[in-house]
């Protein structure tokens, strides 16, 4: 077991994930692929939050599995996880976020609605160390970390009204990869974090036009 995360001592230090306890917030598309990533590089603690269901479409475009169908998708991505690391402290709920809910102290939220950030942020922004939200509509992406005072100050400015919110075809909304490069942004800003490096606060990428905007924009 020491060999485990031997190739990855220098980049993801095993004394500060350690003391992480991961929330992953929606195990869609996105979600799915961080709760997965969280427990490949150690993680000892994960929480999964999701009331939804997998269906045909969810095959894919979040990667899930034929079996997987009709069942609860932090059940079926649960699995995954513990097949990767048994040892893993892994806890499911198996209904929508509530402003009750308690969760770790690194948050990573890969939800729909802009409605259901804010409700998030206002329940956690005074809990957690290191908060994390991973936006994707076809194949643009955006990553939005907070974890120190600016950054805490710049989030709930991405809040923007529900309504004004693009809304693409059903048909063009969700890519596997453009979920799996945005998990892969969003652990990126959460191993600098455990490196204590500076952390990107606004990732934006546009993977149709080749385009990467860093900043808060």
């Amino acid at each position: 077991m020491n060999e485990r995360y031997s190739r990855q001592k220098d980049i993801v230090p095993r004394e500060r994930i350690l003391d992480c306890k991961a929330t992953v917030i929606g195990v869609g598309a996105i979600g799915r692929q961080v709760a997965l990533q969280l427990t490949a590089i150690g993680v000892p603690y994960l929480q999964l939050i999701d009331f939804d269901s997998v269906e045909e479409s969810n095959i894919a475009s979040q990667g899930y599995f034929e079996d997987d169908l009709k069942r609860f998708k932090v059940h079926a991505t649960a699995d995954i996880c513990h097949q990767i690391n048994p040892q893993l402290e892994l806890y499911t709920i198996e209904e929508r976020f509530k402003r009750s809910t308690i969760v770790g102290n690194c948050v990573f939220v890969c939800v729909d609605k802009i409605d259901t950030r804010r409700l998030i942020w206002d329940a956690v922004k005074d809990k957690v160390s290191f908060f994390v939200d991973g936006r994707m509509s076809a194949e643009v992406l955006r990553v939005i970390s907070a974890y120190d005072e600016r950054s805490r100050e710049y989030y709930p400015a991405t809040l923007f009204a529900a309504d004004e919110a693009y809304r693409g075809a059903c048909t063009a909304k969700t890519t596997i990869y453009c979920a799996n490069i945005a998990a892969g942004f969003m652990l990126a800003q959460f191993t600098k974090y455990l490196r204590l490096l500076p952390v990107d606060t606004d990732i934006q990428i546009n993977l149709l036009a080749s385009e990467i905007n860093v900043g808060e924009s």
